[in-house]
């Protein structure tokens, strides 16, 4: 019999060795993060595919799953770690090595196979870990799921069969890059950087920009798990700084930034700007919407309010569905309304049929970069930008909040706004005209300018954006309100960045 784990061990002891150790916190909404070896170890690792195993067996689901890695030097090991695990409990592994998140997606269409565990900690720092999972493609786990195999795993519930195997498939990566490029050649001489801050998209993205028909300029495609100079993360200001510093040093045409897993993207235009990730959204669905009038965009509430208000979408009857921010949520969002993408303020960006399959794949976004300015001749990235309407926006902020506690202070100020809304009380001086609670609380004043505070799924962090249609110090103005009423919270710290 398999022990059941423990929330704490220490490290070099025998107890380390002996026993799983799997902090309970390491199960998010949307999959599943920890500190290597702090807070689970190999141990811990493999109750963690028995769990995945026992799950997919219940939920009746076809055994097959696809297993790949990322680019970190304890990514394979607990890979083989999860994989003795799922195999214990009946499942059928099918290993395409090291991999992007979107090529094991990729690899649940292409092999058949329903499951995917794909072991990656994304942009988190180096020293994190995590898998992405999923037993329904191209969907992955939401909260329900994650609570069930949270359960399983800490209660040692296992239901351990036969019937498992191992395969692993040799020259997969080809076959995901061939299938991203069967598409025609772009017919602009562009000049692209591909930015991959030491990570896993450095062995993938620039041939696959080069494939197209871009002039590539690489920048850290090299692989470094040590991530010597800035993590892989298109949110994180050091890499657009880098973009947009190698973007006016060579006068390319943009600048693209994959994260550490390859299913994020970030644009920095052609003067060196960076474009928060809602506002290429938007332009994406402008260009989308020529060749698809009528489509329906999902976009998380973190983004840009221009999905709903932008007079050139409204003019193709284009419809805009806010909803919970994390690729899970937004993925299965976009499959349910059958929509024609999905578009996080994060980068993750999910084009479903005709354009892709539903899941999120930072290249196949860069190539949709691409493509729209190949059919705008005679247009900049910067001009696509300058004619969206005017809004001034932050960037995503994170003030530190225990895992333990994050999510109670967010139901805090939820209920704050509420009572504020309720009361008729100002907020930035301005009577509330909406509240969306989908997914923390959203409030939007009278000229439209908003603020968000959520939890984040990821990190012992809160989630802050706030944006004014109106001017940049409406948007300072709502930044303190919003952070008025966190610091009512004695659990809130300080900030990663702010305005």
């Amino acid at each position: 019999m398999f022990p059941k784990p423990e929330a704490a061990l220490a490290a070099n002891t025998y107890e380390f060795e002996r026993l799983p150790l799997v902090k309970p916190t390491g199960f998010r909404e949307y999959d599943a993060r920890w500190l290597f070896p702090q807070e689970i170890n190999l141990m811990g690792v493999q109750a963690l595919g028995m769990g995945i195993g026992t799950l997919v067996h219940e939920m009746g689901v076809r055994p097959d799953i696809v297993t790949g890695h990322d680019y970190r030097a304890y990514s394979s090991s607990i890979k083989y770690a999860l994989v003795s695990g799922m195999m214990a409990a009946g499942l059928r592994v099918k290993d395409v090595g090291l991999a992007l998140s979107p090529m094991a997606y990729f690899g649940q269409f292409a092999l058949d196979c329903p499951c995917v565990a794909m072991v990656t900690a994304s942009h988190n720092d180096n020293g994190w870990t995590g898998v992405k999972m999923g037993a329904n493609r191209p969907l992955t786990f939401g909260p329900e799921e994650m609570g069930r195999l949270r359960d399983i795993v800490l209660e040692a519930s296992f239901q351990l069969r036969g019937g498992g195997a191992y395969e692993f498939v040799e020259n997969f990566a080809e076959r995901y890059m061939a299938d991203l490029t069967d598409r025609p050649r772009i017919k602009r001489k562009l000049k692209v950087v591909a930015a991959c801050g030491n990570g896993t998209a450095g062995a993938f993205a620039p041939p696959v920009l080069e494939a197209i028909g871009c002039e590539v300029i690489p920048l850290d495609a090299e692989p470094d798990y040590t991530f010597p100079r800035y993590n892989p993360n298109p949110e994180d200001l050091k890499m657009l700084h880098a973009i947009a510093d190698k973007v006016r040093e060579t006068g390319a045409d943009v600048g693209l930034g994959f994260d550490g897993d390859g299913d994020r993207c970030g644009v920095v235009d052609n003067e060196g700007e960076e474009i928060f990730a809602d506002k290429i959204g938007v332009m994406l669905a402008r260009d989308l919407s020529k060749l698809h009038p009528g489509s329906t965009f999902v976009v998380d509430v973190k983004s840009t309010g221009l999905f709903a208000t932008d007079p050139e979408l409204k003019a193709r009857g284009v419809k805009a569905d806010y909803w919970k921010t994390g690729h899970s949520y937004i993925k299965r969002r976009v499959t349910e309304l059958k929509a024609l993408a999905g578009f996080e303020k994060s980068g993750h960006f999910f084009f479903n049929t005709p354009v892709g399959r539903g899941y999120d794949d930072g290249i196949l976004t860069g190539i949709h970069v691409v493509e729209m300015l190949d059919r705008n001749p005679g247009k900049s990235m910067a001009d696509l930008y300058r004619a969206l309407p005017k809004t001034w926006g932050s960037p995503t902020m994170a003030p530190k909040c225990a895992d333990e506690v994050k999510y109670q202070v967010v139901e805090r100020v939820v209920a704050r706004f509420t009572e504020m809304q309720r009361q008729g009380e100002p907020v930035a001086g301005q009577p509330i005209r909406d509240l969306v609670t989908v997914n923390g609380v959203r409030v939007t004043v009278d000229d439209g300018t908003w603020g968000l505070v959520r939890a984040s799924s990821n990190k012992p962090e809160l989630v802050v954006v706030v944006e004014s249609p109106a001017s940049e110090a409406r948007m300072r103005e709502m930044f303190k309100a919003v952070d008025g009423v966190l610091r009512q919270n004695a659990e809130v710290g300080a900030y990663n960045q702010t305005i």
